[in-house]
């Protein structure tokens, strides 16, 4: 099975919805965007023993390397719309293939995401790169620089949960919630247009709340003070982990795709998905932890390449 075969296979018939003029098949993909909306696009590659266990399920690797880019589309309260894929493959594995691409195309069918296009080649290594295009009302879309002194800093769900499942998937163990929020994680689209608006900046948790909020608290020129005893920790990974090490995961861990935002006035109705607030934009650059006995000094920012 060629490359040709293998796009033909498993991944063409996906490129249908509304706004496709051309999808798989030719040099690149026609798009159509609605009259008065602006594009939004984002883009994460996904690497072998980097950003997953070279052991992970192939169909939890495929929804999970959408869910990574919805949740960028999240946080700018856009509409995900198209998506290509990037794939590199040590071999081509039909009932690897098959798995991987029920889990893309999960992922993308539940927020009418089509597939595009994209390229498939041969490497020593998997990765996996996603593009997602949306589209936002013109001058609209959510960005990270827009909180003001006195806003609320909130977030959505539970923070440390990700990279907790993570943790005890690499020792071999399990827990149905906490490996899920790591394997499948669920990225808060609907939440975030309802923000629109609303939220006068947002960012999605990927590399841990401290690294995440310190770059919207300095893209928007302001500091922040967090409550760590609000911090919304799940009891699945307290119970695990104790406390000291859940807010470990939950500060510097990654991995969450939470939205983390700032709001002045009330927020829009999110049913059963929690929504915390942890803290409070301050004046100055400086972002300051504390719980009840006073300022808590923490060093680990969270995770970065090459660092």
């Amino acid at each position: 099975m060629d490359e040709f075969e293998l796009i033909e296979r498993y991944f063409a018939g996906h490129d249908r919805g509304p706004g496709v003029v051309v999808g798989i098949g030719d040099d690149g993909a026609v798009l159509q965007p609605d009259p008065g909306r602006e594009l939004v696009t984002v883009v994460d590659a996904v690497v072998a023993g980097v950003h997953f266990p070279v052991d992970i399920n192939a169909a939890d690797l495929g929804y999970r390397a959408v869910a990574v880019n919805l949740s960028d589309i999240a946080a700018m309260g856009a509409r995900p719309r198209w998506m290509t894929l990037s794939l590199t493959l040590p071999g081509a594995d039909p009932d690897w293939l098959q798995a991987f691409a029920s889990g893309l195309h999960a992922a993308a069918s539940e927020h009418d995401v089509a597939l595009v296009g994209g390229d498939t080649t041969s490497g020593s290594e998997i990765v996996v790169s996603v593009q997602i295009t949306g589209d936002v009302e013109a001058g609209k879309a959510i960005l990270r620089s827009g909180a003001a002194v006195g806003d609320t800093i909130y977030v959505t769900g539970f923070l440390g949960d990700g990279a907790a499942g993570l943790s005890l998937f690499k020792d071999g163990k399990t827990d149905p919630g906490l490996c899920e929020a790591f394997l499948r994680p669920r990225a808060r689209v609907e939440f975030g247009r309802s923000l629109l608006g609303v939220a006068s900046a947002a960012i999605d948790v990927s590399d841990g709340l401290i690294d995440d909020l310190g770059k919207l608290l300095a893209a928007s020129g302001v500091g922040g003070r967090v409550d760590l005893d609000a911090l919304p920790l799940s009891g699945a990974m307290r119970e695990h982990f104790g406390r000291e090490a859940a807010l470990g995961f939950a500060l510097a861990g990654g991995d969450d795709y939470e939205l983390c935002f700032t709001a002045g006035g009330a927020l829009p109705a999110a049913g059963d998905l929690p929504v915390t607030p942890i803290g409070t934009v301050t004046a100055g650059d400086e972002l300051v932890l504390f719980d009840q006995s006073g300022p808590v000094a923490f060093e680990d920012g969270g995770y970065r390449h090459f660092r």
